[in-house]
């Protein structure tokens, strides 16, 4: 059986995940686009969306790392997108257009139940309203031998931070402070949740830290 792991997983030295008011403009919310700075300049990202070029250190190869041996996702509805509560029809579907970057099957944690979303490269969307346990559950069935990503929006790595339920926890850490909006860690025992720091590795752009739950 493969890990349920957090990867590449982008917070402010402050603990922000998200900045605040997340809109279509501003997924990380406003401000919070220096986050994922550090990924958005490697060649790894610059591939993923067409683009030639890109940086080929230590950050791209922990962008390769988080996308290594994957099965299935699980996310938040606030990282599929800004729609909120009911669905007020089925147009929205996803940030990333036809052929999202996931290329396996994802669960999306909603309270509001939508048909699965078949797209272009192998992703299908689909949304789980029983919670994180059953989203797990099926994750698993769809992945087989292999790891499932999971964690995808500061709400949902934190829920399965204080169920014990990640395996592994990788956090960049980019320099700098946003003061307000998702904090990852407000409240959380890490180290009495088991949790411990297995690598550190510092860049310019961000740190490269690994938890793992012994």
């Amino acid at each position: 059986m493969g890990k349920l792991k957090a990867a590449a997983f982008s917070v402010s030295l402050d603990g922000f995940g998200a900045a605040p008011n997340q809109s279509i403009d501003n997924p990380f919310g406003v401000g919070g686009m220096v986050l994922p700075a550090w990924m958005l300049k490697t060649r790894y990202f610059h591939k993923m969306i067409g683009k030639e070029g890109g940086d080929t250190g230590i950050g791209d190869q922990f962008a390769h790392r988080s996308m290594e041996n994957l099965g299935a996702w699980i996310m938040g509805r606030n990282m599929f997108g800004p729609v909120r509560g009911p669905w007020p029809d089925e147009s929205w579907k996803g940030w990333w257009g036809d052929e999202p970057p996931y290329h396996t099957p994802v669960f999306v944690l909603t309270h509001h139940a939508r048909a699965p979303i078949e797209m272009k490269g192998g992703t299908t969307f689909h949304f789980v309203t029983d919670g994180i346990e059953s989203a797990l559950a099926q994750a698993r069935a769809a992945a087989g031998d292999k790891d499932i990503r999971g964690g995808c929006g500061v709400a949902t790595v934190r829920q399965y931070l204080r169920a014990g339920l990640l395996d592994e926890v990788g956090l960049a850490i980019s320099p700098v402070v946003l003061g307000g909006g998702e904090n990852l860690f407000a409240g959380l025992d890490l180290p009495g949740l088991g949790y411990t720091v297995v690598e550190s590795v510092p860049t310019p752009d961000a740190t490269h830290v690994k938890l793992e739950r012994r």
